[in-house]
């Protein structure tokens, strides 16, 4: 069986190595346009940050490890044509540019996202950068020591933690975002507005609530003007957000409006010998029990590990997800699983919530800090949609533990009740879990 994949990034390279450990059968060509593999983007405002020090670390293969398991990588070629139908790729050669045929059995589709680049005047000026590879990386580690007033639009996870990235190398920061606040598809407003007083704390300046009209300046940018105020800038990074690569294959195969490639629970498209994961997917939402554009590494990982196993026969089914995901900003550890109430009352859902703020531990021991934690439920099922918290200390493995809950449609009534160990280093007897539900 012949089996070609393009990309390879976190749900490509899940993919390709399963597959080459499970089957000694397959003959397995990967193509990739750019010069390295597996990068784990959400490392880049740790790296601009000097946090991470070698950016080796944030790759987890190679072309070479690649090799050792039997498979042709294809860096620099760039995949210009895909025929679903007659099962064949055209393929350039980005050094040589020479183009080719190849043909394949069973194609998996891991191209992955890019940044959203709106139509703004100016946005093709010089220091306007994007931030999603690894060239992007260097671009903007390299700009951002020539600068000192930087601009960041956006304000999802990338461009939040680029921003405390920025300020920690003591850069004037400007952050502009539509929205009035910073990650409102992850946090309702109890637990962005702790970060965002951080920010304003170090001098950042958050100009939310504003949409950028155009970009100023002669051969570079100099400012960004919004349709509230002006800002002075010696470099832009775009972190506006992520659309699916797929245009590959439209026509060919069922995707949403947004270009998100349309999968059942096995990873098959709607062309069974053709398999996709990862950002240029669709997953299932488990809270709503829709389909849904939601590119976190995770979902790709997964996605792509299951495609392995199901490239012969179907035995692996993808469970859907929660979009769970968590955030350091300072010294606020935040983290959410599934609806936020305000995300739950805009698809007309009927909900009910659960705020507490509780001691993470005994009060008798030497340290202790408080916990922000909020619980998101169907008010007539009362079963559980969603979850946040926010505290000094690192508590966020307990939103994994909420991933479950939303998983397996626990209610808030079982959440009152659930096993949970109890060592005064830990927690109380009542876990802050169970004491929402025993609120609630």
């Amino acid at each position: 069986m012949k089996v070609i994949v393009i990309g390879c990034t976190h749900a490509g390279t899940a993919a390709i190595v399963n597959a080459a450990n499970l089957y000694k059968d397959i003959n397995i060509t990967v193509y990739e346009r750019n010069d390295n593999i597996s990068f784990l983007s959400c490392g880049i405002a740790l790296h601009v940050a000097d946090v991470v020090k070698d950016p080796q670390g944030l790759f987890y293969s190679s072309p070479e490890a690649l090799a050792d398991l039997g498979v042709t990588t294809k860096m620099k070629h760039d995949v210009l044509d895909v025929n679903v139908k007659e099962k064949k790729v055209t393929i350039k050669n980005l050094e040589t540019n020479e183009t080719f045929e190849d043909t394949f059995d069973k194609l998996i589709v891991t191209t992955g996202s890019w940044p959203i680049q709106p139509p703004i005047e100016g946005i093709e000026k010089e220091n306007i950068v994007l931030c999603k590879n690894y060239d992007h990386a260097k671009v903007i580690i390299e700009k951002a020591k020539q600068v000192e007033n930087i601009t960041v639009v956006g304000a999802g996870y990338i461009g939040v933690e680029l921003v405390e990235a920025f300020e920690m190398l003591g850069k004037n920061v400007t952050l502009i975002d539509a929205q009035d606040r910073i990650l409102p598809k992850y946090l309702d407003p109890e637990f962005t507005a702790p970060a965002q007083k951080s920010f304003e704390d170090k001098g950042v300046t958050l100009a939310l609530g504003q949409c950028v009209s155009r970009f100023e300046g002669q051969e570079a940018v100099e400012r960004v003007v919004t349709d509230k105020g002006t800002y002075d800038t010696d470099l832009v990074v775009l972190c506006i957000g992520f659309k699916p690569n797929t245009g590959l294959l439209k026509g060919q195969i069922d995707m949403l409006p947004s270009g998100a490639i349309v999968i059942d629970e096995y990873m098959h498209t709607s062309h069974p010998d053709v398999f996709a994961a990862g950002d240029s997917c669709a997953v299932i939402y488990n809270p709503t029990g829709e389909n849904a554009y939601i590119p976190l590494a995770t979902n790709a990982v997964r996605m792509g590990t299951i495609v392995a196993k199901n490239l012969k026969k179907d035995t692996a089914r993808y469970m859907g997800t929660q979009g769970t995901s968590g955030i350091k900003i300072y010294n606020h550890n935040i983290a959410s699983t599934g609806l936020t109430e305000l995300t739950a009352k805009e698809k007309g859902l009927d909900v009910e919530v659960v705020l507490i703020k509780e001691n993470w531990r005994p009060e008798f021991m030497p340290t202790y800090s408080e916990v922000t934690f909020k619980v998101v439920y169907n008010k007539t099922s009362r079963i559980v949609l969603g979850a946040q918290l926010i505290s000094d200390e690192d508590l966020t493995q307990s939103i994994n533990t909420m991933s479950v809950v939303i998983q397996n449609k626990m209610t808030i009534d079982e959440l009152a009740y659930v096993d949970f160990f109890f060592q005064p280093h830990y927690n109380k007897p009542w876990n802050f879990l169970n004491v929402a539900g025993l609120n609630a």
